[in-house]
């Protein structure tokens, strides 16, 4: 079975989207890769409308079997943190419309599950996407090397199955630490 991925790095000004297929072996193959652009001195709806169809057109034509976004972190600029979360906002939106599990990961997550290091920087985390997905270079720019990272993240952390929002035991299993914990904080504080 080949579960199919669309990884988002969402962003106001680039938000990178790469879509791959990967098999139960955990090999990947490129599908699509590209980044939305929206510029800075756009209003803020148009730019998440530009962002909302640019998701919802590869959406559409390559018909993933789930989506995975980068979890949005704090950070110590508040415009860019804002930006990061409405653009994460109109992909999680974008992706429900369509009944598609999306999966959420940690910048962490991702470069240890691609890099075995949970520090790697960008360009170790866009050489080791490149050397998994065959590719002669590095997809540039960098939002779309994480946006693969991403999506092969979230195939291999999945087991290649695609799985709901509500995870079955058997794939809950298969979750690390860090994000049983995260999910478990999430079902606790829809509880309140």
């Amino acid at each position: 079975m080949t579960l199919r991925v669309l990884g988002i790095d969402p962003g106001l000004t680039r938000c990178g989207i790469g879509v791959v297929d990967v098999t139960t072996t955990r090999k990947a193959r490129l599908v699509y890769v590209g980044v939305i652009r929206t510029p800075a001195d756009m209003a803020l709806e148009q730019r998440l409308l530009l962002i909302g169809t640019g998701i919802a057109e590869v959406l559409d034509e390559h018909e993933p079997h789930a989506v995975a976004l980068e979890r949005v972190f704090a950070q110590h600029n508040l415009s860019t943190v804002m930006g990061t979360a409405q653009a994460s906002g109109v992909a999680l939106h974008t992706a429900a419309q369509r009944g598609l599990a999306v999966g959420l990961h940690t910048p962490s997550e991702v470069k240890a599950a691609v890099t075995g290091y949970g520090s790697a920087d960008k360009a170790q985390v866009g050489a080791m996407v490149a050397r998994i997905l065959g590719l002669t270079e590095v997809p540039k720019p960098a939002d779309a090397a994480d946006a693969l990272a991403i999506a092969i993240t979230h195939a291999w952390r999945t087991g290649g199955v695609a799985a709901p929002a509500n995870l079955p035991a058997a794939v809950s299993s298969s979750l690390t630490p860090a994000q049983r914990a995260w999910r478990a904080a999430e079902q606790s504080a829809r509880g309140r």
